[in-house]
């Protein structure tokens, strides 16, 4: 099969690239013409082809998707990248007779979330509507939050303080998956032609209270449970902050934003999962990921 990948130079994007290079994909990628030498050279040194491509010129575009069983996006971005060129990336499939799109999406379930509360989830959920309307079938794989993100001194896992903060409810289930995991399963199901609408997955399911206990263990010091205030307190925080600072607006992760993905993670659980569709990606849980922390 011969699969396109936009955003591959990114850190998802990459780690996607060297999946489907295991099993043995005939790959594509988009980047753009101002990429970094460094980035580019860093492709070059694999077996795939390279196009350079202006990325809002709907022409070029289609002619790159030419011939593709299945355009990947992990295209990382606002509003110009989420919505206008994943909409441009979308036409060119349509218009090339791709078969199949896999949009950038790599979240928290924000189908089960109201508008709003996520400003990133707006956008998926804008360019989402557009995907629906398509002449093509359409993957989204949904995986919480990237476990990465607990090594971002968030008050989720506080190393140096030994504790773990949670809001509303100590026994509410987050959902974390590594960003190789997710690469694995996006290779996964771009191959698979018979892959649904929605894929849900998590590499682990683990409440305040037990990444407390896990994080003693694997450590071997006690970590203190810290309640950081209820959801609602969270909610109303983060719309303060975010009418305070509107020059968050144009940044991709704003410290409201960041805040707002911690209120997503306690409003929504994935479920049903559907980690076992691939029974070769071997996933990684809370304590091996908290070891090599």
């Amino acid at each position: 099969m011969k699969i396109l990948v936009a955003g591959a130079t990114g850190n998802l994007g990459s780690r996607i690239i060297r999946e489907l290079l295991k099993r043995g994909t005939d790959i594509r990628v988009l980047i753009r013409p101002n990429t970094a030498l460094k980035k580019i050279a860093a492709l070059k040194h694999h077996d795939i082809g390279i196009i350079q491509t202006d990325m809002t010129n709907i022409h070029e575009m289609t002619l790159a998707c030419k011939g593709v069983d299945c355009v990947i996006s992990a295209l990382q971005g606002l509003h110009d990248v989420i919505v206008d060129v994943q909409t441009i990336l979308l036409a060119a499939a349509v218009n090339a007779g791709v078969p199949r799109f896999i949009p950038s999406d790599f979240a928290a379930d924000f189908t089960k979330l109201p508008p709003g509360e996520n400003r990133n989830f707006d956008l998926r959920r804008e360019f989402h509507e557009r995907l629906n309307r398509a002449p093509i079938a359409a993957t989204s794989i949904l995986n919480g939050a990237f476990a990465e993100l607990l090594c971002n001194h968030t008050p989720l896992l506080d190393l140096q303080n030994n504790t773990v903060g949670y809001w509303e409810d100590p026994d509410w289930r987050l959902d974390f998956t590594t960003m190789d995991n997710a690469a694995a399963y996006t290779a996964a199901v771009a191959l698979d032609t018979a892959a649904p609408r929605i894929l849900r997955i998590a590499g682990f399911q683990v409440s305040p209270k037990e990444l407390a206990a896990t994080a003693g263990t694997v450590k071997e010091r006690e970590f203190k449970l810290v309640k950081m205030g209820s959801l609602a307190e969270l909610a109303a925080y983060n719309q303060q902050e975010r009418a305070a600072h509107p020059e968050g607006e144009n940044e991709l992760y704003p410290h409201w934003q960041q805040s707002q993905y911690i209120q997503s993670m306690f409003s929504v659980q994935l479920a049903p999962l559907d980690n076992h569709r691939y029974p070769d990606i071997a996933w990684t849980d809370a304590s091996a990921f908290i070891s090599k922390m």
